[in-house]
């Protein structure tokens, strides 16, 4: 049995989802409740691949809030995160999805020392990040997108937005050795994480985010913020693909322009159906269907009996392992979000 460790992107999105979900005595507090609130399991999970194989699992909200990463509370999103993970072993599914922040959390903080958790000793090989898949869908996202609007890859610059990150790093060279993009454009906080990263890939421009959108013919959005960022679509290049890898998404600017297109990164939609609650509730276009890539890796990882840390650690992330998880995510049904399914 898997497992899906997720949260919802804010405190009123907490509210209504927590009643939904059928527990309402969690509804209608403030932070300072959900800092103290124990994970939940709060919904079960069934999907069937084409191969006629079927697999069933839980989903574990860990009750974190990304307010709690712009309110100073490093170590209450710690324990959350660890708690979860905890709560999953007990129950003792055998490879669980660090989704959305959880995974951040994770790595931000170097959980990896933290192993005693009360009386549970995590087993950290039971747990994926998800972040392969991820990466593999982001790029694959593109890769179609320039395919349906007879973009030339070889021709256009793509620019990653959270360049150093885990997905990020793994979207640049996916861009480099496999779709040879002409122009990388490499965006990041920290300008020595990036010069580090540039002398890996053995090409690519560090450029800060005011350069890079006037020139990006696609822009992947995978950068850590627990809110949103504002763009003027007028300083855009058009036509232009935003992928959007967020979670929260990274831009709060609904962006209308017929030669603009926004999509939802990281997101798959599967040929069959997933029988669950938890994608409608936190507003899939298709909640049957659709779900983070992040989460479908542990999905994967259960149909193929892979069950160990398949994404793990920073930036470890290899073009291999992002073919051999895409393999597998093909095999099974999944299939990239593309715009004519979007929210």
């Amino acid at each position: 049995m898997f497992g899906l460790i997720g949260h919802s992107t804010s405190l009123a999105e907490a509210d209504v989802a927590t009643v939904r979900l059928g527990f309402p005595e969690y509804s209608g507090h403030g932070l300072d409740f959900w800092c103290g609130a124990p994970p939940l399991l709060a919904d079960k999970v069934r999907v069937t691949s084409p191969t006629g194989n079927v697999i069933e699992g839980q989903y574990i909200d860990s009750c974190f809030l990304p307010e709690m990463l712009t309110n100073n509370r490093g170590k209450t999103a710690v324990r959350k995160v660890l708690n979860a993970m905890a709560q999953a072993q007990k129950c003792g599914l055998s490879i669980t999805a660090l989704g959305g922040f959880s995974s951040i959390v994770f790595e931000n903080f170097n959980l990896s020392r933290m192993r005693q958790v009360r009386n549970v000793s995590l087993e950290f090989e039971k747990f994926t990040t998800g972040n392969t898949h991820t990466a593999y869908i982001i790029c694959r996202q593109v890769e179609e997108m320039a395919e349906r609007l007879n973009i030339e890859l070889s021709k256009a610059t793509v620019a990653v937005c959270g360049a150093t990150g885990d997905i990020g790093s793994a979207v640049c060279r996916w861009m480099t050795s496999h779709a040879d993009v002409e122009d990388l454009l490499l965006i990041a906080r920290q300008r020595d994480r990036l010069e580090t990263l540039q002398g890996e890939l053995g090409r690519g421009k560090v450029v800060d985010l005011e350069e890079a959108l006037p020139q990006a013919d696609f822009i992947v959005w995978v950068a850590s913020m627990p809110q949103g960022v504002q763009i003027d679509p007028k300083v855009l290049k058009k036509p232009c693909v935003i992928v959007d890898g967020g979670y929260p998404k990274n831009m709060s600017t609904q962006i209308n322009h017929p030669d603009i297109y926004v999509l939802n990164g990281g997101i798959v939609e599967h040929t069959i159906g997933i029988e669950s609650q938890i994608m409608q509730i936190i507003g899939m276009a298709e909640p049957a269907r659709q779900i983070f890539a992040c989460f479908a890796e542990s999905m994967l990882l259960e149909f193929e009996k892979w069950h160990t840390n398949f994404s793990w650690n920073r930036n470890e992330i290899t073009v291999e392992k992002m073919e051999k998880i895409g393999a597998a995510s093909i095999k099974h049904g999944f299939l990239p979000l593309l715009p004519h399914t979007a929210a």
